[in-house]
């Protein structure tokens, strides 16, 4: 199972260029999306999913063209924008029943079979019978995976899907996320740093609509192994720091001073220390490698 794109690229009439040339194999399992907000990932989502055409480029999921048979392809694909609609004061199974008679599946049996596995493996079973316009943010998130999980989609894409949730129903979510990667295509489009740690087994780094980076997160960190360095400093001092420096990111430490950390191939002096880089690390110096304005979401 292969999801190609070649030199992908979309202008809005605003003049936007939200996509940039993008040209990216993106294999079975979990393969997270990163980049900062405005860096083009939902308008690279939205293209992936057909709901609007490149103006260049070609996308191929195993061998189909998605561009010229997206109706043959919409059968393969299961999509949760970051938005998905407000829901009718019906319960989860209710509302499961309803969008698999939509997707084709007229058998009463068959559905019961269906719905019962997605709201299984979405951990919504003990709630089928609550409505889901009362669910909070994170078993929204759960139900809007198991609605489209309906029809067995080779290829699942999810748009920034933990924004906004709390730190329990955002480790349930990302749970779920990896029950069902093993299995399919997983695109996983967030600007949170941890949630490609924890869950994908391929990555790339998105900005300016153009592929910075792409590797698994393991390799990355790996490639900036003895380049990190870190030192302290006062608020007052930090911007003589960034001028002198290489500063991908800094932190408030216990004393109230800020941990400064430093991308440099060799030691920048006395006062630095190396340490492990991390994936965040990754991504900052990713993005000042390759400073590019924003464009669009």
């Amino acid at each position: 199972m292969i999801l190609s794109l070649q030199n992908v690229s979309k202008t809005y009439s605003n003049g936007v260029k939200a996509l940039d040339d993008v040209t990216i194999d993106i294999k079975a399992g979990m393969f997270g999306l990163l980049g900062p907000n405005g860096a083009g990932k939902s308008s690279l989502m939205r293209t992936i999913a057909t709901l609007q055409e490149p103006d260049t480029g070609t996308i191929d999921f195993n061998g189909l063209d998605i561009l010229s048979n997206k109706i043959e392809f919409r059968k393969s694909l299961g999509y949760l924008p970051q938005e998905f609609g407000v829901y009718p004061k019906m319960s989860a199974s209710d509302l499961l029943h309803y969008f698999a008679s939509l997707k084709g599946i007229t058998n009463k049996s068959e559905r019961n079979t269906i719905v019962d596995k997605a709201l299984e493996v979405t951990n919504l079973s003990d709630v089928r019978d609550k409505h889901v316009a009362g669910y909070s943010g994170g078993m929204k998130q759960r139900f809007g995976i198991a609605q489209l999980l309906l029809n067995n989609p080779k290829l699942i894409i999810v748009d920034e899907p933990t924004a906004g949730l709390d730190p329990a129903e955002r480790h349930r979510f990302l749970n779920v996320l990896r029950e069902i990667g093993t299995n399919h295509i997983v695109i996983f489009s967030t600007h949170i740093v941890d949630d490609v740690k924890e869950l994908c087994t391929d990555m790339a780094i998105l900005n300016g609509g153009r592929i910075l980076a792409q590797s698994t997160p393991k390799e990355m960190v790996t490639s900036l192994a003895g380049k990190i360095w870190k030192t302290a400093s006062s608020r007052e001092a930090i911007d003589g720091l960034q001028e002198q420096y290489n500063v991908i990111s800094s932190s408030f430490n216990d004393t109230n001073d800020l941990d400064v950390r430093v991308y440099s191939e060799t030691s920048p002096g006395a006062d630095f220390e190396a340490v492990p880089a991390t994936l965040e690390d990754v991504y900052f110096t990713t993005l000042n490698q390759n400073a590019q304005p924003e464009t669009v979401a």
